[in-house]
């Protein structure tokens, strides 16, 4: 029961921090500008559901991609490890991410910047699909793969609440208060990072000292 419970914390708070939907809010109301309330809920909606799938698809489809490619688990937990630091270094300077988008895209794109480029990569973004990945080869039982399903629905969810409140929690966290968020998120995913990392890494050494 323990392990199921660190497991889900783990799960949640790891994809919580990497999809990052305080980060992701200035840059949802900035596409969303021109929109009346109603389209902006159907856009923050569509973009949740396009993520879910997509970290779903990740998270059963990465044993696939391994053997087809031939990539060891452990590599890609090194490599995740990396991705990860890297993004809560900007993340832990308040930096959003460089993703930048056309004034007149936008305009007229309005009813695709739901899934490129709010969902994928704004959202869900490289390091939340190496997350999924490596997160599933973790959870080597039904429960803990449940686990995994429940606490990124959970994630999603917040994120469409996030997403959905995002002038209200603007106006009251103020720049400064989704800055020190970003920040805390960062730090957060700096530690999940070196996690990662050294997991992935400490198995490849003593392969290689055998």
């Amino acid at each position: 029961m323990n392990d199921i419970l660190s497991f889900g914390i783990l799960t949640f708070t790891s994809f919580f921090t990497l999809l990052n939907p305080f980060g992701t809010m200035p840059i949802f109301m900035t596409m969303t500008a021109d929109l009346d309330q109603a389209h902006r809920t159907k856009t923050a909606k569509k973009a949740s559901i396009v993520s879910f799938i997509t970290i779903i698809l990740f998270a059963f489809s990465g044993q696939l991609l391994f053997n087809f490619f031939g990539i060891s688990v452990n590599s890609f937990r090194v490599v995740g490890g990396v991705i990860f630091f890297l993004m809560g270094m900007d993340m832990l300077q308040a930096r959003l991410g460089k993703v930048k988008v056309n004034t007149a895209e936008v305009k007229t794109y309005v009813d695709d910047i739901s899934v490129t480029p709010l969902a994928i990569p704004m959202i869900c973004g490289p390091g939340a699909m190496t997350n999924a990945i490596v997160m599933m080869e973790d959870a080597d039982t039904a429960e803990l793969k449940g686990v995994l399903i429940f606490a990124v629905f959970l994630v999603i969810i917040l994120t469409y609440i996030i997403l959905y409140s995002s002038s209200q929690i603007m106006k009251f966290l103020g720049q400064t208060g989704v800055n020190v968020m970003m920040r805390l998120m960062g730090l957060i995913v700096m530690v999940i990072a070196v996690e990662f990392f050294f997991s992935g890494l400490k198995p490849i050494v003593l392969d290689m000292m055998n």
